[in-house]
Order: C-alpha cells, then structure tokens, then sequence
C-alpha cells in the first residue's frame, strides 16, 4: 500500500473542501506550507508531531489515513461527526434540540414532495 500516496491525496481533498490554499492549511495546522506542499506532491513522510495537527487542522478522519480500504462515510457526515467531536458537552446537549428540529422539518418537508 502506497501510504504516502494516500495522505498526500487526503490532505489535498480536505485542503480543498475548506477552500483553503497550502498555505492558509499549513496555518491552520501550525506546520511549515512547505510541509503540506511535499505532503501533497508524496514527498513527505511526517512525524506525528506534524501528522497530529495537521489531521485536526485540516479536519480529517484519521479513518482516511489509517483505513482508507474501509468504505468512508460520505465526506459530510464525516465532517459533522468530527465538528461535533469538537463540541463541548454543553454544546453538544445544546444542538439535540436544534438537530431534532431541523431534522423533523427536512424529513416532513421531503415527505410531502414525494406524495
């Protein structure tokens, strides 16, 4: 398995869904923007010390990396799972509701367009 080939492909599809350029991602992530460009041209190899913020940075299911034979989820829901991840207990107690809501009113809305 080409590991290099698969982080330098995951970092630029994260970087691009954030619409962010290399180096607006090597700020985020608090890491050199030469890094992210030899990351995403298969040169780089970093160390965790790099990898770790990077991954946070930029937002990335580590499953990615890691497991990238396992199906993904589609990159939305991952997305949400990871914001959500980030969520303090009193926020994410305060977002059932909101979710819920939401929720209920797509579901009614798509049920009465199909009928």
């Amino acid at each position: 398995m080409d590991f290099v080939r698969i982080l330098g492909d995951t970092v630029k599809k994260a970087r691009k869904r954030l619409g962010l350029t290399q180096q607006k991602a090597a700020e985020v992530s608090s890491i050199d923007s030469r890094t992210i460009l030899n990351i995403e041209n298969y040169r780089g190899n970093p160390k965790m010390e790099v990898l770790f913020p990077l991954v946070r940075g930029l937002q990335i299911d580590a499953r990615e990396i890691f497991y990238p034979e396992l199906e993904q989820e589609s990159p939305s829901i991952s997305q949400l799972r990871i914001m959500i991840g980030d969520c303090t207990e009193q926020e994410a107690a305060a977002l059932i509701p909101v979710v819920q809501s939401f929720l209920s009113a797509v579901r009614s809305r798509d049920a009465v367009e199909i009928h």
